[in-house]
């Protein structure tokens, strides 16, 4: 029934009901359009919370904290009329804050000492009242030192939206810096002292570069060639010159650089009527760890008395070689090269050289090669090892050292090496071949002497001229039951009558005793005379004089009657 009264209603009034569902669709499309409207204001304001979220973040994650005064907007009636003040969490953490992001500037500066805050305050009015920025540094109670900048936050359209205080914690960057202000005091400190060193060193000193230009010098450098200072003598890169032919010092540099060897040359001067010897050496070095670089250091030492006393000493070894030359002594001197630098007369006479080979700069070796072809030297084993060790003495001798040398021909030579002032050995050789042979003559006869004495029963004692015994026969040892061990050390005759002491212990008067048969041995005019020991042996003594001013005491026992 309904739908009939509905269907009855449209055909009576169809304009009605068009007019209706116009309406019904007009309001539908504009509900639609503000619901459309409506989504995209939200998802523009989410867009919008979101980048500010971002920039906050942003600005909250950096590594220093702020303290931000944020000023309402005066161009429009702004729902916040007041300064609003925010604190950083990163500067609630830097200044662990108990408040956090909710302290007041009295909370973030409680821990600034009273002047600072005072200070800090003063940059904050400036800032709000007339956009004054600042920057400066702090340091807070508990040790931090706090870097503060203030600077005025203003858009584009010249309207301000704030004050902003930032603070950075430079403690370590401050710790750094002192210390890298401790070493650099150190470190100046340092260079001043090496200055000074190099400054006061009584000879001129210099440094070059790998292209061997002056980079150091100390003053007496620029005293010696007579500059203003230092920097001028570097900025002028002023040499000294060695002489006509040497040129400047920095020709030896150049030497020395490419051989990679110390070089040295010696400046001559003539300064208040005298003369100087100066000795200059380049030393090279590798320069800033390079091996392809190579920089010297310089010195120039006044050798003067050094070169005056070389002079001398030539002179002096000239002398010496004149006068070993006009010796009968064969002499011959040999230098640290082992070359022949000097031979008298009498060396080439006794190894029977020519002067074409003495002066043709033979060397050590060669002489013994030449002595051994014409053996002239005795015959070993291993020549080379005994060539070796012959010049290992150049280097070993120190002092004089004597030996003997038995040649093929029947000689015998007594050689004397000694160091030479130069360098080298000096060699001396005296034939004492005769000498050897009269001692040996001598000794021979000596030996019959004491042989035919040692026959003779009668005891013989022989006395020195310096009174020590100096030889006795068996039979003296017999007579006094002495063994040969106590006369060994020759005694002196108290020393040898002494140990008869036990022969007399009748003797009453010791020493009256034996002053006395010392008298009758050693005077000039003795005779024979007799003693008696406590046996009631009888000794007679008698005492001849001998050529060489011995003296030779015969003793023999008697019976007694």
């Amino acid at each position: 029934m309904n739908k009939e009264l509905l269907i009855n209603m449209y055909y009576a009034a169809p304009e009605f009901w068009y007019i209706n569902l116009g309406i019904l669709l007009f309001f539908i499309t504009f509900i639609a359009v503000q619901y459309y409207k409506i989504f995209q204001l939200k998802r523009k304001n989410y867009f919008l919370k979101r980048t500010e979220d971002r920039y906050s973040e942003t600005i909250n994650a950096a590594h220093d904290g702020y303290y931000i005064f944020i000023y309402p907007d005066e161009r429009v009636d702004d729902s916040q009329p007041e300064v609003i003040e925010k604190c950083s969490r990163r500067l609630a953490v830097m200044l662990s804050l108990p408040n956090g992001i909710d302290s007041n500037l009295n909370d973030v500066l409680h821990d600034f000492y009273k002047d600072d805050i005072d200070k800090i305050n003063k940059y904050i009015s400036l800032l709000k009242g007339d956009a004054v920025a600042f920057e400066d540094k702090f340091v807070l109670k508990n040790g931090k030192t706090l870097n503060l900048s203030g600077t005025r936050i203003s858009g584009s359209d010249g309207s301000t939206y704030g004050d902003i205080i930032w603070f950075r914690d430079i403690s370590a960057d401050s710790s750094f810096i002192n210390t890298i202000k401790t070493e650099q005091k150190n470190l100046n400190k340092r260079l001043l002292d090496l200055e000074n060193l190099l400054d006061n060193l009584p000879y001129p000193v210099w440094l070059r570069d790998a292209n061997l230009n002056l980079v150091a010098v100390n003053k007496k450098y620029s005293e010696f060639i007579s500059t203003p200072d230092k920097n001028t003598t570097i900025s002028q890169n002023v040499e000294i010159d060695c002489n006509s032919e040497t040129g400047s010092i920095k020709k030896i540099a150049v030497q020395a650089q490419k051989s990679n060897r110390p070089q040295i040359c010696q400046i001559h001067r003539n300064r208040d009527g005298k003369h100087f010897c100066f000795e200059a050496i380049e030393t090279p070095f590798h320069s800033e760890d390079s091996l392809d670089k190579i920089a010297t250091v310089g010195t120039l030492r006044d050798i003067s008395e050094f070169d005056e006393l070389s002079h001398s000493i030539k002179q002096n070894q000239n002398a010496h070689l004149e006068i070993l030359g006009a010796l009968g002594t064969a002499f011959a001197v040999f230098d640290d090269k082992f070359k022949l630098l000097f031979y008298n007369t009498a060396f080439k006479h006794l190894w029977n050289f020519d002067d074409e080979w003495l002066n043709s700069k033979r060397t050590y070796g060669n002489f013994l090669d030449n002595l051994r072809e014409r053996r002239l030297i005795m015959e070993v084993p291993d020549y080379p090892y005994f060539k070796n060790e012959e010049q290992k003495m150049f280097s070993k001798i120190i002092e004089p050292k004597e030996d003997l040398i038995h040649l093929p021909d029947g000689r015998s030579l007594r050689r004397v090496r000694a160091p030479y002032l130069r360098g080298g050995l000096v060699f001396a050789y005296e034939d004492i071949t005769d000498r050897l042979a009269a001692r040996r003559e001598y000794n021979l006869l000596l030996n019959v002497q004491q042989e035919i004495l040692s026959k003779i029963n009668d005891a013989i004692l022989i006395f020195g001229s310096d009174g020590k015994l100096t030889y006795f026969n068996n039979t003296y040892l017999d007579m006094w039951k002495i063994k040969a061990e106590e006369l060994q050390n020759e005694p002196t005759f108290n020393e040898l009558w002494e140990i008869n002491r036990k022969y007399f212990t009748d003797v009453t008067n010791w020493p009256s005793f034996k002053k006395e048969i010392f008298n009758y041995i050693f005077s000039s005019n003795t005779q024979a005379f007799s003693f008696k020991r406590n046996s009631n042996d009888i000794i007679e003594c008698s005492s001849i004089l001998l050529s060489n001013e011995s003296i030779m005491v015969i003793m023999r026992k008697t019976d007694n009657p």
